[in-house]
């Protein structure tokens, strides 16, 4: 399965494996041999927990590693404006509290909320999918109904 990345995501991601394979790798391997000096592996509850981390990173490292070599680049220029697709940065008119609201649409593997980046999976972005400047939405979330204009899509 294809991963669409922005080249921003694709750095980001390619980063984060460098530093677990290196760094954070280096650091479990420390954990595990300092563990090992202590005696007893069977009733060692230091080394358990660092062979724990292992398993949890090498899974980490394995996710990132398929995912980066499945990586689509979305590229600015091949992508229509007229629509939202993913890639797309969407400025939206929240009608319940008359408020501007900017969102990037980008890859489950990009989202990040805090930076305004929400994944085309979410509610939000399902609901934004395919709609043009001047289209209403409703997102149906826990805590209710979001009603949004669109008022302008970029790259």
């Amino acid at each position: 399965m294809s991963t669409h990345l922005t080249r921003e995501g694709l750095e980001k991601l390619q980063k984060e494996l460098e530093f677990l394979r290196t760094t954070k790798r280096k650091e479990i391997i420390e954990a595990i041999a300092v563990a090992r000096e202590k005696g007893d592996l069977r009733e060692n509850a230091e080394y358990d927990a660092a062979k724990e981390a292992q398993g949890y990173l090498e899974k980490r490292i394995a996710e990132l590693t398929d995912q980066l070599s499945h990586v689509v680049i979305l590229d600015d220029q091949d992508i229509d404006n007229s629509k939202i697709v993913i890639g797309a940065k969407v400025t939206l008119k929240d009608i319940g509290k008359d408020t501007k609201i900017l969102y990037h649409l980008v890859s489950q593997a990009e989202a990040d909320f805090a930076n305004g980046k929400i994944s085309m999976i979410s509610p939000v972005g399902k609901a934004l999918l395919n709609k043009e400047v001047g289209d209403e939405v409703q997102v149906k979330i826990p805590a209710g109904t979001l009603k949004y204009k669109v008022l302008k899509i970029e790259r």
